[in-house]
């Protein structure tokens, strides 16, 4: 039985409790967790800088003892994130893994804790060897060598791989002009740019290429393409905000003599000022922008008046009025954070164009704010509308190939962008865009989610991940979310939505809620079956698709377990969630309060008093 009054408390208690966490500016910014993938790539940055660079050099880059107290901090907490069996997982409820673990030997390595903390690293050693080393990381990430050569990098300069196990990257790329690549219709090239000249230039000085023509040709290309790190470097020194690019980038640069280089000095900066108090850095800077725009969503759930919230300027400023520097794109699109180095993408563009439709539907929304709202709204459609790829999805960054994470079309992402511009499309004449385009895109849209779906009726999401779950994917996120879009668009009655309502029914846990596995637990420390932030995300669907009665009792246990982690404060804890193609792990603070928003936000507002009254159990 769920008794009203009682979910009207917990989902105002939770509302109360995400609006307290606002930024004394009015937006949100979270806190993404401690990584140890990405600290141990910035311990082996910054010891290759303070190897490779005189004593009178490290002052220009920094003050040789704040250099030296980096690296110690950092050491310290890597080594308290040693898993039982010797190796590292990408955070604290992480699972060992292959990549991390070896990034963690090198950078201690590097670091010269061999002596001092030889029990350790043998433990270290004996993982690897367990998991295969070389041949183990390349066998995670398969073809995808957009991890494994910066890794094994990372370990050759170290002196726990070959160089000749690093594949050779062209990095005279980083002399074609963008436009060429736009016109190639290859923007994803452009995307990795940094990586491929920083990492590919550390290549060809520690083994260069046999081949004369090849050598003769990436040595006139080395001077050009260094300039064009520069060109590419954000403001705050960061590429993506990213700790693990950036380390990269530094380290490749100090190992080749270009330890005082603009790039490498800028880069130092960037992992001085990210260090966390305890010695770490996350994967990312922030996600303040997405995080921001998921918020506003959830408030929007449960009928908030969002035009009394004062963000909608800084939301509005996030979105990018310029071809991106990084990766050529178009103006139009929002990224993960209002810092320098993000990057517009199509995840975090439908959730700010869903944002500000919410924004605009306030009672306070005047002339001049509704105006700004259907500038930006009309840009960022039509941004969202020319990265649809071939097959009818939607990729992450660009057009492109089709085959990387950065251009290959994704579910969940081109769920989130039909669910958007459904939300404006009754405003499309108004935005001067065209409904036949529009619903020819959506049309491709959903054929191409119905040609993705799964034998069993679920979809796989690209971004998120599961740790617990074969090959780290998560379908109960993908199908929950792919949902989404067939419920925006009262498309419930398709026989894809049918067999994925009734596949995501099926998946519920016996404590009533779904995900999870061992490597959860919950606020005593035993583990626990379900996370809030998959459970959610389940609730706000299938609350979502109320009126069709066989889901109506699965609905009802997954609102019971939510009250009950609301009632428990177990609400507000954070669970693995894999990126970048469910291969890197992260948790962020703030996830499971805006998820617990979301669904009980939709859940009072669907299953109003009206509604209920013949809703046996209300």
């Amino acid at each position: 039985m769920v008794n009203l009054q009682r979910l009207e408390s917990c989902y105002q208690q939770a509302r109360d409790t995400l609006l307290e966490a606002r930024h004394q500016a009015g937006h949100w910014e979270g806190e993404l967790s401690a990584s140890a993938l990405s600290t141990a790539t910035a311990i082996s940055a910054l010891s290759l800088v303070r190897s490779h660079a005189p004593l009178e050099d490290r002052r220009d880059l920094l003050d040789p003892e704040r250099l030296d107290e980096l690296i110690e901090r950092g050491t310290r907490y890597l080594l308290s994130q040693q898993n039982e069996d010797g190796g590292w997982g990408d955070t604290t409820l992480s699972y060992s893994n292959i990549a991390t673990s070896m990034l963690a030997v090198s950078a201690l390595t590097l670091a010269g804790c061999e002596k001092e903390h030889r029990s350790q690293l043998e433990a270290a050693e004996g993982y690897l060897e367990s998991e295969g080393r070389v041949e183990g990381l390349k066998q995670r990430f398969g073809e995808d060598k957009t991890f494994a050569v910066p890794i094994l990098t990372n370990a050759a300069l170290a002196g726990l791989a070959d160089w000749r196990d690093v594949s050779p990257l062209p990095f005279e790329l980083g002399c074609v002009p963008q436009s060429l690549f736009r016109l190639m219709r290859m923007p994803v090239v452009s995307y990795a740019i940094p990586a491929l000249v920083a990492i590919g230039q550390a290549r060809y000085f520690h083994r260069s290429p046999r081949n004369p023509f090849t050598w003769l040709v990436r040595r006139l290309a080395i001077r050009r393409s260094r300039r064009l790190l520069r060109r590419m470097q954000p403001e705050s020194g960061g590429y993506l905000e990213a700790t693990p690019l950036t380390s990269f980038v530094v380290m490749s640069l100090a190992s080749i003599g270009q330890v005082t280089s603009e790039v490498t000095v800028a880069g130092v900066q960037f992992l001085d000022k990210s260090m966390r108090d305890n010695g770490s850095w996350p994967i990312d800077t922030n996600l303040a922008t997405w995080i921001t725009s998921l918020s506003l969503k959830a408030l929007d759930n449960g009928g908030e008046d969002l035009s009394g919230l004062d963000c909608l300027d800084w939301l509005l400023q996030c979105q990018h009025r310029e071809r991106h520097p990084f990766t050529a794109a178009s103006p139009g699109g929002w990224g993960w954070t209002d810092l320098s180095g993000a990057v517009p993408d199509c995840d975090d563009t439908p959730a700010a164009l869903l944002a500000i439709d919410a924004w605009r539907r306030g009672a306070g929304c005047d002339d001049a704010s509704g105006l700004q709202i259907d500038t930006a709204a009309a840009a960022g459609l039509r941004w969202v509308l020319s990265l649809q790829n071939r097959d009818g999805g939607w990729p992450t960054f660009c057009r492109g190939w089709g085959r990387l994470p950065f251009d290959r079309s994704g579910t969940d992402l081109s769920a989130h962008v039909l669910s958007a511009i459904q939300a404006w499309w009754d405003d499309l004449d108004r935005l001067q865009i065209k409904t036949t385009h529009c619903r020819h895109a959506v049309e491709r849209g959903f054929s191409y989610l119905q040609d993705q779906q799964q034998a069993d009726g679920s979809w796989l999401p690209l971004w998120f991940g599961n740790q617990d779950n074969p090959g780290d994917e998560n379908p109960v996120f993908g199908t929950a979310r792919v949902l989404r879009a067939y419920l925006s668009w009262d498309r419930m009655a398709d026989p894809a939505a049918q067999r994925g309502l009734d596949w995501l029914a099926e998946q519920v846990n016996p404590d009533g809620g779904w995900g999870g596995g061992p490597a959860v637990v919950n606020i005593s420390g035993q583990p626990t079956v379900s996370t809030v932030e998959e459970t959610a995300l389940v609730v706000e669907t299938l609350v979502g698709a109320w009126p069709l009665e066989q889901y109506q009792d699965i609905a009802v246990q997954g609102i019971e377990w939510l009250l009950d982690a609301v009632e428990t404060g177990r609400y507000l804890q954070s669970a693995p969630i894999g990126f970048y193609f469910a291969k890197l792990w992260y948790h962020e603070r703030l996830y499971p309060l805006i998820f617990t928003v979301a669904a009980l936000g939709r859940a009072v507002t669907m299953l109003s008093d009206e509604q209920l009254n013949d809703i046996e159990g209300f």
